[in-house]
């Protein structure tokens, strides 16, 4: 590396001749995007991109990430903290090329780190928070000034979010704005065949799911995170189906 790192950093910001810190090692971040997107030497396939096209891949580096915190190791999570960050970089350069210019990775690193700022004021200004409640509280209040355009309670809850995560999502709206859980009406019950009418099958299929949005609504009334908790299921029904696959290979080792 030269005396002038990827992104511009100069050596000297490394603290001292330390290991670089964050903010070195992001310019490098920087550096290395700015290179894949060059139009001489960079990267056809990333110069291609777009925030659309990369939907996906960012879905799978947030659930990598969801996966490593849940069940992985200290290297696990490093890696795919980093896989999401880059993610960030990325789209930030995009933005700053794209014909509008909108923004780039320093204005999203200057508004997040506002953003937080203004929503613990009992840490950045005057205001005291005497344990938790109070930190929501100032948290819940901060937010509500920001969102203030917003004409509903459920403004902002990602339609493309897990349903049983945007269920509990929408459910603690309605609670913070001191409302009932509507009553659903109860769809026809159909049983299963092929000489089902589509219109039945439909309302089969919406009962089935209220039934499941009941399942997830005493879910929340206990403090359980459904979304989460069904992946615990899920992963341990992996554990089981991989069990039972290797079965008969483990046994036919032990008779040989």
């Amino acid at each position: 590396m030269s005396a002038r790192r990827a992104g511009g950093a100069p050596d000297d910001q490394a603290r001292g001749g330390l290991e670089p810190g964050a903010g070195v090692r992001l310019d490098e971040l920087v550096g290395v995007v700015d290179a894949l997107l060059a139009d001489e030497g960079g990267c056809a396939w990333n110069r291609a991109q777009t925030p659309r096209s990369l939907v996906t891949y960012l879905v799978e580096e947030t659930y990598e990430l969801v996966e490593a915190i849940e069940d992985g190791t200290v290297d696990d999570l490093r890696e795919e903290l980093g896989d999401v960050l880059y993610q960030v970089v990325l789209h930030s350069a995009l933005a700053a090329r794209a014909s509008s210019g909108s923004f780039e990775l320093a204005d999203v690193v200057r508004d997040v780190a506002e953003k937080v700022v203004r929503r613990h004021p009992h840490v950045f200004g005057a205001d005291r928070a005497d344990g938790v409640d109070d930190i929501v509280r100032l948290w819940s209040a901060a937010k509500a000034v920001e969102k203030s355009q917003r004409t509903s309670a459920y403004d902002g809850v990602p339609v493309g979010q897990p349903a049983l995560a945007r269920a509990q999502k929408l459910d603690a709206r309605r609670a913070s704005a001191g409302a009932a859980r509507p009553a659903s009406d109860h769809a026809p019950t159909v049983t299963s065949g092929t000489d089902v009418p589509v219109a039945r099958a439909e309302s089969s299929e919406l009962a089935w799911g209220r039934a499941l949005l009941a399942r997830v609504d005493e879910a929340t009334d206990h403090g359980i995170d459904a979304e989460r908790a069904l992946r615990a299921a899920v992963r341990e029904r992996e554990t089981l189906l991989r069990r039972d696959e290797a079965g008969p290979a483990r046994e036919g080792r032990a008779e040989g």
